[in-house]
């Protein structure tokens, strides 16, 4: 019987030759990709899929593991077909809402030449890049009045994407409602829940019926569907003139300063070469042991490492009673020796330990 190291150091040794050719084929499909553009030709192509199919039971001569060979060639066309549309159509960014909402102005601000994706909420803009029909998903993750975004959050913890940027919005509510409709009329305000709590002192002062709505933009179609002008929604100005409606009031927002924090979601991080002299953050999700001086073991290895912790969430975990996972923002490279032994450390305390992303941090 051999060495269980010697056959992962053979294993490792395969994968470099693997991803030498993986490299030459995408370079390959690259150029085919050019060819379609020019031709006006599909991405997909069933023709060569099926021939390609046939061969493996020609170039696979073990039964036993056929199957998984066209397993293989499946996902390997799968991932050059989603390279050749990249190529041919650019990049897709999903989020949720509608054109005119707050996270369509936070895309458009991160991605400004990238093809948006609407979504009906969070969980489906999220999947769309799980399921390689986006490259990246934007969603809130935090307001500066009304806290954390929940449901983000929890989609980022239990899900397989990263966090590779984050970018601050500022945000302005405004009354909207039909052409004609004066404040007088209204009697009922619809909207996102955080929307509805970032204006609770002006619904409340007016003494306004509130009904949640999907997000800020498909709450504005509402009242335009609706044509009640005792309907009126909290939406952005941008959202407003979108669905030719009239803005009763402007900078409804309790708060002046009212700053929401959406995230770029891709399936890869980002790479630390990227990075390398940049002034860097990152965030970690995790949950701890059920122990005694768990978490504060937890924190106590990021100051002592240096980090500048900034934010700190607890969320509670899925299916367990009074249990919690933990959400943290710090600044600092986490790719350096530092930081390799920081993420080293953690993850003997944490019962479950995920490096969500690092990005660059703005300004």
């Amino acid at each position: 019987m051999g060495n269980i190291e010697e056959y992962r150091k053979e294993i490792n040794e395969i994968d470099e030759q693997m991803a030498e050719l993986f490299k030459q084929r995408m370079a390959v499909s690259r150029k085919v990709a050019e060819y379609k553009m020019e031709c006006g030709l599909p991405v997909k192509d069933e023709n060569r899929e099926a021939q390609i199919y046939a061969k493996c039971a020609e170039r696979i001569n073990d039964p036993e593991i056929e199957a998984y060979y066209v397993n293989f060639q499946k996902a390997l066309i799968g991932l050059s077909c989603d390279y050749q549309t990249r190529l041919m159509e650019g990049l897709k960014v999903s989020y949720s809402g509608v054109e005119g909402a707050y996270a369509y102005m936070a895309a458009k601000k991160m991605f400004p030449d990238a093809q948006l994706i609407s979504c009906s909420n969070f969980e489906p803009a999220y999947n769309a890049v799980v399921e390689g029909k986006a490259d990246f998903a934007v969603l809130p993750i935090e307001n500066s009045y009304a806290g954390d975004v929940g449901a983000v959050m929890d989609l980022a913890f239990e899900g397989p994407l990263h966090i590779n940027r984050l970018c601050n919005l500022s945000i302005e509510h405004s009354l909207i409602a039909l052409p004609g409709a004066r404040i007088a009329d209204i009697k009922t305000v619809v909207s996102h829940p955080q929307a509805l709590m970032q204006c609770d002192e002006f619904i409340k002062a007016h003494g306004f019926e509130t009904k949640e709505y999907v997000n800020t933009a498909r709450a504005a179609q509402y009242v335009k569907e609706q044509g009640d002008p005792s309907i009126a929604a909290i939406a952005s100005v941008d959202t407003a003139e979108l669905f030719g409606l009239e803005i009763l009031e402007r900078k409804i927002n309790t708060a002046d300063n009212n700053t929401s924090k959406f995230a770029a979601f891709s399936r890869v991080p980002v790479p630390a070469a990227s990075l390398a002299g940049k002034k860097t953050g990152f965030i970690i999700v995790f949950s701890v042991k059920n122990e005694a001086g768990a978490l504060a073991m937890t924190l106590n290895i990021l100051g002592a490492h240096g980090f500048n912790m900034r934010n700190l969430k607890s969320r509670p975990l899925k299916g367990s009673v009074f249990e919690y996972y933990f959400y943290i923002e710090a600044e600092g490279d986490i790719f350096d020796n530092n930081g390799e032994n920081t993420i080293r450390e953690l993850s003997v305390m944490c019962e479950k330990l995920r490096l969500l992303g690092a990005f660059e941090e703005e300004g």
